[in-house]
């Protein structure tokens, strides 16, 4: 269990590593700025700040997440420090995701990318450790 845990931890932080390259990186580029609901080149330029710094929340969660993944299968304090990462990281990723489905239907199906592995971990975590 503790593998299959770990797989999709990784999965969730690999989707936010994702998710930050996005934001960060590419975020002024029609096509990426166009998936995130935004009408024009002048709007990417304004919101390039927010997206930049949401990015880095989410490349930050990513890192927990990932971490998280490598330490849950190591053995005593060392697999307990893993499993809080995942759970909290991941944690964070599915309330987030919660959030984010509440501004409206248009977001459902975002929030779900975002819900589905997230909160899948924390429920695979906590039965890797139980």
């Amino acid at each position: 269990m503790t593998v299959v845990a770990q797989v999709v931890v990784a999965l969730a932080g690999l989707l936010h590593v994702v998710i930050f390259v996005l934001e960060s990186v590419l975020w002024t580029r029609p096509s990426t700025w166009r998936r995130f609901g935004l009408a024009s080149q002048a709007d990417a330029d304004t919101t390039r700040p927010m997206a930049f710094n949401q990015g880095f929340y989410n490349l930050f969660l990513a890192v927990g997440a990932l971490l998280g993944a490598v330490l849950l299968g190591a053995d005593g304090a060392t697999g307990t420090v893993g499993a809080t990462l995942a759970v909290a990281s991941c944690g964070s990723m599915a309330l987030a995701a919660v959030v984010l489905a509440v501004g409206g239907a248009k977001y459902l199906r975002p929030a779900a990318v975002q819900f589905v592995p997230s909160a899948l971990a924390v429920v695979l975590t906590l039965l890797a450790v139980a």
